[in-house]
């Protein structure tokens, strides 16, 4: 199984840098044959430059803002809205500008490519401030890393199961809390 593990996110904004974070973590260490770590930045076209060779699943990682505990890593499955079922003012809005887009805009545009894999999850963590500027993550945030590598690892693996047992872990719209970080 081919995985893509993107962390997305702004090394320049504080808590933003969560998931090229993660995602640095994750560089350091022994994955699973088939898995692909990626720093996207915030550079949507990025992201869907590595969405389009070809992936079984992917998993995004990105600071989000659920109004949670700050801190709290959630596995999210999104819902990707069709581009199709826009109206073209909405297909504009959304999609006119891919170089700094959210990954909720990359995946529905790799949905409407035909490019998105069949597996998608977000890992994301509740920050404290989405406007903060910075080097330094808050403390709860940094601490959620550790969190999330715990649960990527935990997801590669089942993925990894589910494909050697020919079931499929694919869900639709879900946002549920791990557990907030311990600072």
């Amino acid at each position: 199984m081919r995985i893509l593990v993107a962390g997305v996110g702004n090394i320049l904004r504080a808590d933003d840098a969560f998931g090229v974070e993660v995602a640095r973590r994750l560089e350091t260490m022994e994955l699973p044959e088939g898995v692909k770590v990626v720093e996207t930045g915030i550079a949507g076209i990025a992201l869907l430059t590595e969405i389009q060779d070809g992936w079984d699943a992917l998993v995004v990682v990105d600071a989000v803002d659920h109004q949670r505990p700050h801190g709290t890593v959630m596995l999210i499955e999104p819902e990707i809205v069709d581009v199709h079922e826009l109206t073209w003012a909405q297909r504009g809005d959304l999609l006119a500008d891919m170089h700094l887009a959210t990954p909720d805009r990359v995946l529905m545009l790799a949905k409407a490519l035909d490019v998105l894999p069949p597996r998608v999850l977000m890992v994301g963590c509740q920050i404290e401030d989405p406007d903060a500027v910075g080097e330094e993550m808050t403390p709860p945030v940094a601490a959620a890393v550790d969190v999330a590598v715990r649960e990527i690892l935990t997801h590669l693996a089942t993925l990894a199961d589910a494909d050697l047992s020919g079931a499929d872990s694919a869900g639709a719209g879900t946002d549920a809390p791990v557990a907030p970080a311990q600072s």
